[in-house]
């Protein structure tokens, strides 16, 4: 079983296959805990076995329940009443979340590239000219949200992410000292999934030739679903065949480009980290009930 996660305010959320734990440093200095299944129909599927259907899985797993883990994060944090992101409002955040992402890395860059055409006259070099303008906003997108001190909390509880499931992928204890030896990089991670979402991008739109501004920004909208299975089937082949000299070096700027998103983690950090997957482990096997709140479980 491959374990993922991603980090949150002030805390980790790990995902297994039949739960999801989320674990919170709190402002008192105690860690909360919440876990709870995940949907069997959508992460036991038919479907989610797949390959690249699978990478839909993919898509949803990083939006809704990234954002569910958020919200509960805030709430922890910040001592604010519990938010149920639920029904209407799970969706309109969504929703607007997409929309956002799409409008700034997809439709943009290929309204620039248009707008150059006078001078990029070529088709071919006038799509790779809007893959090349797509890449810079990803990564100068990371580089800058990375100053922000807060970014950079949620960059080191991302290593510290990371550091807990490289241990436990080797066989290692999962204690502070053992862990503290991994790396903060891992080739599963959700930042290189979304730099080989905008490398394919630019693979498959160099192919389109020259189209007119309103076919070209409807293909990219009708592609991106193709877009996401080909990255996610990437991501897992790199996965399956990481120690190949040759997978490596295709693998390598995902991996290096994860130094932007991630952050030496501090003991808290990893303690908390190490709590998230320990309750997460505990409840796949079955030994703690799923759908339950705990503060300051032991560490």
């Amino acid at each position: 079983m491959n374990y993922g996660g991603q980090a949150v305010i002030e805390g980790v959320m790990m995902r297994g296959e039949k739960a999801l734990t989320i674990a919170v440093r709190s402002p008192d200095g105690q860690i909360t805990v919440h876990t709870e299944p995940l949907n069997p129909r959508i992460y036991q599927s038919f479907w989610a076995k797949v390959p690249f259907l699978r990478g839909l899985i993919m898509l949803w797993d990083a939006l809704v329940l990234g954002l569910k883990a958020l919200f509960f994060s805030a709430n922890v944090a910040l001592k604010e009443e519990k938010v149920e992101i639920t029904g209407f409002w799970t969706w309109f955040t969504v929703l607007i979340s997409f929309s956002f992402a799409i409008a700034i890395f997809f439709l943009l860059p290929a309204l620039i590239a248009s707008l150059l055409e006078k001078f990029i006259p070529s088709p071919l070099l006038n799509n790779l000219l809007e893959g090349g303008i797509r890449l810079g906003l990803f990564v100068g997108y990371i580089a800058a949200i990375g100053f922000w001190p807060d970014v950079r909390r949620v960059f080191a509880y991302h290593g510290a992410e990371h550091k807990a499931i490289n241990a436990y992928e080797a066989g290692a204890p999962l204690e502070l000292e053992s862990v503290k030896q991994f790396g903060t990089s891992h080739l599963r991670c959700g930042t290189g999934f979304i730099l080989w979402v905008v490398v394919v991008s630019i693979l498959i739109f160099a192919l389109l030739g020259k189209q007119p501004l309103p076919a070209r920004i409807l293909t990219r909208l009708l592609l991106i679903p193709v877009v996401v299975m080909v990255s996610y089937e990437i991501v897992k082949l790199g996965s399956r065949y990481n120690h190949n000299g040759l997978v490596k070096a295709i693998l390598w700027p995902a991996l290096a480009l994860q130094s932007l998103t991630t952050r030496q983690p501090d003991e808290g950090m990893l303690e908390v980290a190490l709590v998230a997957l320990r309750e997460l482990l505990e409840a796949e096997r079955g030994d703690k009930p799923l759908g339950h709140r705990t503060d300051n479980p032991s560490a």
